[in-house]
């Protein structure tokens, strides 16, 4: 089959990821594909990550950045629109993610940027000895098929990267894997006319140069998705919660503070799937009833603040004697958790 190149229009990064997992999982494992695509403001964690961990969820919430999960491994990244992220898709053998790293090494190279693979997943650009991150991939494998995706680092704010992808000191206890920060540097500083449809047009010309004539180029977008069988749920899947945070592994987490009218000490375990399973809940305060009946109502609750909010206020409406002081614990707990 004629290799096949999709390029999204969106900058949603729940449905380009959408897009990528329903190709992969119904493309003819007799072709080659390409998908280029970007988007805005979205913090992406691998598969086996978990969030609170990795990110400042606080920040991000506060900032309206997404929280997308993708289905490959590895680590955190932050993207924007400085970024273009490329995806190579192959059945087996032809998947090889050695061939797809090269194709992205030679359009930088027509391009003048003399950069060069380093390790297992980066590129990398040396300047004045120094060796600088550009390229990020982490990759998936089935067992006839394969993907190769990575970002390209344009022209990115990496002072949102810093913000959002620096978690708060939170005395997480978690399981997952952890992000490993390196030194980074975008594109332009070595070559300032680079943006996102300069990297497109690089990458498609090497592209159809290795694979030869291709089927058709595809713009995609909210308005025109692809038409592939079982896009919808594929994409329903992409935007829940339960992707996206609930996928977190087995962690707990240990809230303290000390308040004029006493401390509180708060034990979470949160097991696979983002629900609170057991919540323990210390205090010197002369009310302990309302912090009782809390520590019970969290059991089965999501993770996440504005659920646990509703419990707050549920159980602060039955102590008006204690209302100031509980509404200064509960702006502390909700703040503390995202």
């Amino acid at each position: 089959m004629k290799p096949r190149l999709l390029i999204s229009e969106s900058v949603n990064p729940l449905f380009n990821l959408a897009v990528e997992d329903a190709i992969f999982q119904t493309m003819d494992a007799s072709q080659q594909v390409l998908f280029l695509w970007r988007n805005d403001q979205t913090v992406v964690i691998g598969r086996g990550q978990n969030p609170w961990k990795e990110c400042n969820t606080q920040k991000m919430e506060e900032d309206g950045i997404t929280l997308a999960r993708r289905s490959s491994g590895g680590g955190a990244v932050y993207h924007d629109l400085g970024n273009t992220n490329f995806t190579f898709m192959a059945g087996k053998p032809g998947y090889n993610k050695e061939s797809s790293t090269a194709l992205i090494l030679e359009a930088l190279h027509a391009l003048g940027i003399a950069a060069e693979s380093s390790g297992r997943n980066d590129i990398v650009v040396t300047q004045e000895g120094e060796v600088r991150k550009i390229s990020g991939s982490a990759y998936r494998e089935t067992k006839d098929r394969g993907f190769h995706h990575g970002t390209l680092l344009i022209d990115v704010d990496f002072g949102r990267l810093s913000r959002y992808l620096n978690p708060d000191p939170k005395k997480l206890q978690a399981k997952g894997i952890s992000s490993v920060r390196s030194r980074v540097a975008n594109l332009v500083e070595f070559k300032p006319e680079l943006n996102h449809e300069v990297i497109c047009r690089a990458i498609e010309a090497q592209f159809r140069k290795k694979f030869g004539e291709i089927e058709t180029i595809e713009y995609i977008s909210e308005e025109n998705p692809p038409q592939i069988p079982g896009f919808d749920a594929i994409y329903e899947k992409q935007k829940s919660w339960d992707w996206n945070f609930g996928q977190a592994l087995h962690f707990s987490h240990l809230l303290d503070e000390r308040f004029p009218w006493g401390g509180v000490e708060i034990h979470l375990d949160i097991p696979r799937g983002g629900r609170i399973e057991q919540a323990k809940i210390f205090t010197d305060s002369l009310f302990v009833e309302p912090f009782e009946r809390l520590a019970t109502a969290l059991v089965g609750v999501r993770y996440h603040g504005d659920e646990i909010a509703t419990q707050l206020a549920n159980i602060g409406e039955q102590y008006p004697q204690f209302r100031e002081e509980w509404q200064q614990f509960s702006d502390w707990f909700i703040a503390a958790i995202r």
